[in-house]
């Protein structure tokens, strides 16, 4: 199962590179009407929130880039971003290599229980790794969608 499960972690993250691919900087912060966020947001939301599914949880290191979670966490928007947030193609090469990482350091890990139960904004009740990281194939599937509703909205 962890194998499979992998699989589509990769496969999914490969949906959203694609739709992001050849994306520039400035169209990356073009923020359409009727949207909350811009394709760059929902780059490096997804970053997050897999970071954190992954290894916050259980109380492994993240690799997190100081001010992600103001740039990017729940709730936030780019019109109140402050410093300097990263380049597109820098969050396009964290995602690539993001997968991977997950699997070497956790990949053996996914019955672990997290010390608490997390529910997430939908009502899904999470407390092991496998549930966090199958969760998060949800998660990844509507930001890749958004990045695509944003692109032919453009």
């Amino acid at each position: 199962m962890t194998h499979f499960l992998f699989n589509q972690l990769a496969f999914v993250r490969g949906q959203a590179l694609k739709a992001a691919k050849d994306i520039s900087e400035e169209t990356s912060l073009i923020v359409p009407n009727r949207f909350n966020n811009n394709i760059k947001w929902n780059l490096g939301h997804i970053y997050l929130v897999q970071e954190r599914f992954a290894f916050y949880f259980i109380g492994e290191e993240m690799v997190l880039p100081d001010s992600f979670h103001d740039w990017f966490g729940r709730g936030t928007k780019p019109a109140d971003w402050q410093g300097e947030v990263p380049k597109t193609d820098e969050l396009r090469a964290l995602l690539e290599q993001q997968t991977e990482r997950i699997e070497r350091q956790v990949g053996h890990r996914m019955s672990e229980s997290t010390a608490e139960p997390f529910v997430t904004s939908a009502g899904m009740k999470l407390s092991t790794v496998e549930e966090f990281l199958t969760f998060s194939l949800y998660h990844e599937g509507l930001h890749t969608e958004t990045i695509k509703s944003i692109k032919r909205f453009l």
